[in-house]
């Protein structure tokens, strides 16, 4: 079984239709004894990384899933909720993260350009996938330059480079889909991403992590 955690924030619905869709037996909820006996565990992330994180507090979640996860319970994290995978981030002030991966969750530079023309935040629509470790079970059958959706204005800066399995590029490049041992992270909306989307979803439910 597959959680999906409600803590107030997320596209739960979507998210869950896509699991469902490729063959997963999937449970959305808040309560923490059900991650515990769930197979994995997917956080999804819509919104800012201070409100998610005060969600998964309210619900007395923030603790259990750390501790699931650092004893091994394979997690992936989708957009803030990948982003709450780090051990602080930057919006809306600094707040800690789970801490599970090593780095900080930062605002896009607005010294940034493309052209003459200043990079416009929230970073929003398709944008394509520069693969950095293919041999890793979570980017297995995913093609160089493949495209996923994005919604964002805030991104992970990561200090242990061999976190980074993928890189997409918005005036510079950032780490897009991240994995540390059991927990793994895609910034990207895999639910909105059509089959490439699908593809890292089932590599999650159904390959090793």
């Amino acid at each position: 079984m597959i959680a999906v955690v409600d803590y107030g924030a997320g596209n739960l619905r979507n998210v869950r239709k896509a699991l469902e869709h490729i063959g997963a037996h999937v449970l959305v909820t808040s309560d923490p004894s059900a991650l515990e006996h769930a197979e994995k565990i997917v956080l999804p992330g819509v919104g800012a990384f201070a409100d998610c994180r005060q969600g998964l507090i309210d619900r007395n979640l923030f603790e259990p899933l750390r501790a699931l996860a650092q004893n091994g319970k394979p997690l992936l994290g989708i957009c803030v909720g990948m982003q709450l995978l780090f051990e602080v981030g930057e919006e809306m002030g600094e707040w800690p993260g789970l801490g599970l991966i090593r780095g900080r969750v930062v605002r896009f530079e607005g010294a940034a350009f493309q052209g003459h023309n200043a990079l416009k935040v929230p970073h929003i629509g398709w944008n394509q996938l520069h693969i950095v470790q293919p041999t890793h079970a979570f980017v297995r059958h995913i093609a160089e330059g493949s495209y996923a959706y994005f919604v964002h204005s805030y991104h992970a800066h990561v200090e242990e480079p061999a976190c980074v399995l993928a890189t997409a590029h918005y005036g510079y490049d950032f780490p897009a889909v991240v994995a540390k041992g059991n927990v793994w992270g895609v910034q990207f909306h895999p639910e909105k991403s059509q089959e490439v989307g699908l593809r890292f979803l089932r590599n999650f439910v159904f390959g090793e992590t």
